[in-house]
């Protein structure tokens, strides 16, 4: 059991330093949508810790987006303002323990995976135009 799980973990590490800026945001991606899945199921459960924990690893990437967000480029002034109320309302779903805003959440940032893979397919291609984070 340990042994497969430090081979996971040996993997894991691999595909974060090889992969591309865009494959680091989708995984990025994966991640929030998974953490909050986990955290409106644990509220589903009363499990409010689990939830909050979930919630609070959401937040965590949703700042990473923040933080590395090139403020030059366009999409920048539309990107900022949806992470803010991403945030914004995971922090009332934690608070007031409401699945709902975490829900409306989890629907754009799946809508937000798909885009920055599609983004990744269109830049891979070589098209000009495409931004994306750092």
């Amino acid at each position: 059991m340990i042994n497969s799980q430090l081979q996971k973990n040996r993997y894991l590490e691999t595909a974060v330093q090889t992969a591309t800026p865009a494959q680091l945001l989708i995984m990025l991606c994966d991640g929030a949508v998974r953490f909050t899945r986990l955290a409106i199921e644990a509220m589903k459960n009363h499990q409010y810790e689990d939830a909050n924990r979930n919630l609070y690893r959401t937040q965590d990437i949703i700042k990473e987006f923040m933080v590395t967000l090139d403020q030059n480029s366009p999409i920048a002034e539309q990107l900022m303002p949806l992470y803010e109320y991403y945030l914004q309302r995971l922090i009332e779903a934690n608070v007031k323990k409401q699945i709902e805003p975490a829900e409306e959440v989890l629907n754009y940032l799946i809508e937000l995976k798909e885009t920055w893979f599609q983004a990744a397919k269109i830049a891979a291609t070589g098209t000009p135009g495409v931004v994306t984070h750092g």
